[in-house]
Formats: C-alpha cells, structure tokens, sequence
C-alpha cells in the first residue's frame, strides 16, 4: 500500500534549488550585452589576452538576437511616437518616443559595428 507521501518525488540532498535572478538584473542582460563578454585590455600577459578575445569572438555570436531586440524597442518607440503625433496630437510626448527611437537606433549601430569587428576583423 502505497501513501501519498510515498508516490510525491522527494528530491536527492545533493540537488540544491537554484536561486532565482532578480528581476533588474535580468531585464538588465536581456537589454545588454557586456557581460558576455571580456575586457581585453585587463589581460595581465599575452595568453591572458589571447584568450579573452577568442572568448569574446565565440559572444558575438549573440550579438545578431541583441540587434533584433534593440530593433523591435526602435520599431515600438518610433510607432508610439507617429501614434502620439498623429492620433492624439500630443506633440510632447510624441517628441520623447522619437528621441527614444533615436537613442536605440544609435544603439542598434553599435551593436551592428561591434558584430563586424568581432567576426570580420583580422585580430593578431
């Protein structure tokens, strides 16, 4: 005779729950990408350096899903904008939705330039 106690999966000791990600940091690395990578120029030698930009070379593979995320916020901030502007003739708050398509867009460039470097530039 099996009880209920006896059928609920009863997790082994050595399997400790992992904690959970707070929130800001988690928008912060779904928004952001420099904690993927390694700062070259903290390498105390050759190897040191040597190694942190072939990490760096296997990040930027990442790279393209952040250039979609900042295209979609450059997308949503320019459409909130026109719909502002054009819909409900909120001349202010239109201008703050284009400034902001403006900020992501420069950010999408950045991205864009730091994908190219990392995957097409000769780095000795």
């Amino acid at each position: 005779m099996t009880t209920a106690k006896d059928t609920q999966q009863q997790p082994a000791p050595d399997d400790e729950p992992v904690p959970e990600m707070p929130f800001r940091r988690l928008l912060y690395r779904f928004l952001f990408f420099d904690w993927l990578f390694h700062d070259v120029s903290a390498a105390r030698n050759r190897i040191e350096r040597h190694a942190a930009r072939q990490h760096n070379r296997r990040m930027s593979r990442y790279l393209p899903v952040y250039l979609r995320r900042w295209s979609f916020l450059t997308a949503f901030d320019f459409a909130l904008g026109v719909l502002f502007e054009k819909v409900l003739q909120a001349g202010i708050v239109s201008a703050w939705f284009f400034t902001w398509s403006c900020v992501t867009f420069t950010g999408m460039v950045v991205i864009t330039v730091a994908w190219i470097i990392l995957n097409h530039a000769r780095l000795s």
